[in-house]
């Protein structure tokens, strides 16, 4: 690999490295908790001003569930067998189990909202580059989305851009919520089609 290809993968590290943590769900200061690397150090990473040295790597690797080759935009697309992944647990005790193992784009997860003893506070909400898909399998979600409040049921799906505020929660008392979200951190966006008996 040539040096400025090397520069060029480091550099697009820190971007995919922000989105593997927005999407998890996780902060800078969680990550900094868990990982032992300072929130300065990470925060210049994602930003690009600091090159990611091969141990904050291999840290950040094992938190995000997620390989080098994966960081670096470097994984082979296809022939390999997919290994099966465990779901990440967050201090909400939401689980998050990844079905695609590449971060550089679209890539999706599903979501597990715990059961509510007590009506919920409105979510936190958050906002960073990117476009998300998301349709709820199970149970009854809140999502608020900038100044809206949303209760999506099972089937509903909501599409938008993560550069407006959101945040979701379960809507109430009544059991789990489960959901599907795909995610694009540059902002891609699904493509829906419509098939008729002139396409076959």
């Amino acid at each position: 690999m040539a040096v400025g290809d090397v520069d060029g993968t480091l550099a697009a590290m820190g971007s995919r490295l922000r989105a593997a943590r927005e999407h998890y769900g996780a902060t800078l200061a969680g990550v900094s908790c868990a990982t032992g690397i300072s929130t300065s150090t990470l925060s210049r990473i994602e930003t690009g001003r600091r090159k990611p040295t091969l141990e904050v790597l291999l840290h950040l690797s094992k938190e995000y569930g997620v390989s080098l080759d994966e960081l670096a935009g470097t994984a082979p697309g296809t022939g390999a067998e997919p290994r099966a992944a465990a779901p990440l647990s967050f201090g909400d005790d939401k689980a998050v189990l990844p079905l695609t193992r590449y971060v550089g784009g679209l890539h999706a997860h599903k979501h597990i909202l715990p059961a509510l003893d007590n009506p919920p506070a409105r979510p936190r909400q958050v906002s960073h580059d990117g476009h998300e898909w998301l349709c709820v399998l199970y149970g009854r979600l809140w999502l608020a989305l900038g100044d809206e409040d949303l209760v999506l049921t099972p089937g509903d799906v909501a599409e938008f851009d993560t550069r407006t505020p959101h945040g979701v929660a379960n809507a109430g008392p009544g059991g789990p919520v489960e959901y599907l979200i795909m995610f694009g951190p540059q902002g891609e966006r699904l493509r829906p089609r419509v098939w008729s008996s002139r396409n076959r």
